[in-house]
């Protein structure tokens, strides 16, 4: 029997499918990045193409890089999108409304392999059960590298909505240039998360919840919202247990906020709320 929460996330997906074409939803983050004067770009990722936007540069040796989601992964329960490119980019959001403060910050967005591109190294499985995996890991770490050479920044902050959240903490456990981390509603914890729904396991995908003592010493602030259905509150609490005591982690959840709704149109204020985001 379906449980409620896999219930709600196949009604998202249902959603998101019936919104619009590949055609249109791959124009979406264009149009917006180019409307706030961003420079919209294919970076080489490894194996992989991915989507980038940039903000104009600033003279920072901070650079703090925006990871989207999983995307469009079903339109059905068991059956694979064609394409994951989302509907609508919540990560670019909440890119594009990066506070704006007195020190200079770089700001990036990536989008996930196989989102805004067409390749025959895209198959359904990178976008389902390894969208986690070490190559999807690889092609995005060797992106964020790009962007760094190219704003001349030293240190980095990893901001990631939803599925991004995970790649943003794989990411900080494997690198040692990450000063902090900042999820908004992540599936930080998925062998918990698929076992409490009901769920298929991700065969060949990393848990971040594994990488967690990596982690112990990372600054990292993870948004959670009070009624989001897909993922949780309690899935980022089964992560933080996996972190040594002490960790400088903390949860921020925010009442009446669901898996989508409302963090780009609030970002400006909740993000000001992490002391030690670059620009902060």
């Amino acid at each position: 029997m379906i449980s409620w929460r896999k219930y709600a996330a196949l009604l998202l997906c249902l959603a998101c499918a019936a919104c619009s074409g590949v055609g249109e939803r791959r124009a979406v983050a264009p149009r917006l990045s180019e409307g706030a004067g961003w420079t919209w770009e294919i970076l080489s990722g490894g194996q992989f193409q991915l989507a980038a936007a940039v903000a104009p540069a600033q003279a920072s040796p901070r650079l703090a890089v925006y990871l989207e989601g999983d995307g469009l992964a079903y339109v059905r329960a068991s059956r694979p999108s064609q394409d994951p490119t989302p509907s609508d980019p919540v990560a670019l959001r909440l890119a594009l409304a990066h506070p704006r403060t007195a020190a200079p910050v770089n700001v990036a967005w990536l989008g996930r392999p196989c989102q805004y591109v067409a390749s025959p190294r895209c198959t359904s499985a990178y976008w389902t059960g390894r969208r986690y995996s070490p190559e999807i890991l690889d092609a995005v770490d060797a992106a964020v590298d790009r962007l760094k050479n190219r704003a001349h920044a030293r240190e980095l902050v990893l901001v990631g909505y939803s599925g991004g959240g995970a790649i943003a903490a794989l990411l900080a456990a494997r690198r040692n240039d990450v000063k902090g981390i900042v999820t908004v509603v992540a599936d930080l914890d998925l062998t918990y998360w698929t076992k409490r729904d009901g769920l298929s396991p991700l065969p060949g995908s990393l848990d971040p919840a594994a990488a967690a003592a990596a982690l112990g010493s990372m600054p990292q602030v993870h948004f959670t919202g009070g009624r989001d259905d897909v993922v949780g509150t309690d899935v980022v609490r089964s992560y933080l247990r996996r972190l040594p005591p002490g960790a400088p982690a903390q949860v921020i959840e925010i009442p009446g906020f669901t898996h989508s709704c409302c963090w780009a149109r609030d970002w400006p204020e909740l993000a000001k709320a992490v002391a030690w985001m670059p620009g902060n």
